[in-house]
């Protein structure tokens, strides 16, 4: 007698416990599960390699360990699928190599134009006092960490104003000339081939005239986060003013063009060889049509982005059908050439 049972699809995922509770929600799990996808937690106490068999590791953790761990897993189970490859994640640790491919991608459009900001990595207090090594950029400038590892000390920045704010700053770091954008950052969500755009508040704009009363510099956790106290000041009325100048921006604000939107996204997925990432886009309020990506990371909040259960669920079911080309790196995680051809790079 034959078995009609339906196989299921095992998906096994390695999360940080702040990650596991924001992205694995019940309404993910219920959502998966009813299209035959399990969603199981590997026990990091375990060497993976003895747990599964599972058709696809999704993952979000680092270290030389877990990178060896993958590699035996994916050499003794060549047919199961890891999402992403460590080396292809390890490009995004570094804001030079982050963007670098963005000035490679090669994309047509009548109206807009991308690029990056100016920006140069600053390895030394010497070289940071030099003025003549970055006179090409302009103040105000944003001071960034050349490590982007997702750890709490590579999330702080600093809005600089002029040469005395460079004072706290500690090398190496990503020197970015800050580009007026109207308040209002652009997030763009990854998963394979499909793409979201949303609108986050972000830095307000700073004029030449508010340039010459700012001194020093000013630090925060995130650039689309900045607290509005530290924006404004302590004048309530001033502030209230500001958050609603802010607000009424952002609801005028027109999204990018999503052709054009999405042809940078399919073309750094296929670059990077990624398929779960974000990226972070800004509109140069001085040229309207030019936009500029500030950051990209891997395997983002997910849970932020408008019914995430069922994109995630389509794109598990697409890789369970073979319905979607992945973009997966080439050859064996253990070969960091290219890494240390980054290193140099930089």
């Amino acid at each position: 007698m034959a078995d009609n049972t339906k196989k299921s699809f095992s998906i096994g995922y390695a999360l940080l416990p702040k990650k596991q509770k924001s992205f694995i929600q019940s309404s993910l799990i219920e959502s998966t599960k009813s299209r035959s996808i399990d969603l199981i937690k590997i026990d990091t106490d375990r060497p993976l390699i003895d747990q599964g068999p599972f058709d696809c590791v999704l993952h979000k953790l680092y270290g030389d360990d877990w990178k060896r761990q993958l590699q035996e897993f994916k050499d003794r189970n060549p047919n199961s699928i890891v999402l992403d490859s460590p080396k292809a994640i390890q490009r995004l640790h570094n804001r030079i190599s982050m963007l670098q491919v963005v000035s490679m991608l090669r994309i047509h459009s009548e109206t807009e134009t991308f690029g990056i900001p100016k920006q140069i990595v600053i390895y030394d207090k010497e070289t940071l006092f030099d003025r003549q090594s970055w006179e090409f950029l302009n103040f105000p400038v944003i001071a960034k960490p050349l490590v982007a590892d997702g750890s709490a000390k590579s999330h702080k920045m600093a809005l600089v104003f002029n040469h005395e704010g460079l004072n706290k700053l500690k090398p190496p770091i990503v020197l970015q000339e800050f580009v007026n954008h109207g308040g209002v950052i652009f997030k763009v969500y990854v998963v394979g081939n499909y793409v979201k755009c949303v609108k986050r508040k972000s830095l307000p704009d700073v004029s030449e005239e508010k340039l010459k009363c700012l001194e020093g510099s000013l630090s925060f956790s995130q650039v689309s986060n900045l607290n509005s106290q530290e924006r404004n000041g302590d004048n309530d009325n001033d502030e209230d003013e500001e958050k609603n100048t802010i607000n009424k921006f952002m609801d005028d604000t027109e999204l990018p063009p999503q052709s054009f939107i999405t042809d940078i996204a399919i073309g750094l997925g296929k670059a990077l060889k990624l398929n779960l990432f974000n990226f972070d886009v800004i509109r140069d309020t001085e040229r309207g049509n030019r936009y500029l990506v500030i950051d990209i990371n891997y395997f983002p909040g997910y849970a932020k982005m408008p019914a995430y259960e069922s994109v995630l669920t389509d794109f598990f079911c697409d890789i369970m059908n073979d319905k979607i080309t992945l973009n997966i790196e080439v050859g064996s995680d253990d070969d960091d050439d290219d890494e240390d051809d980054v290193r140099k790079e930089c």
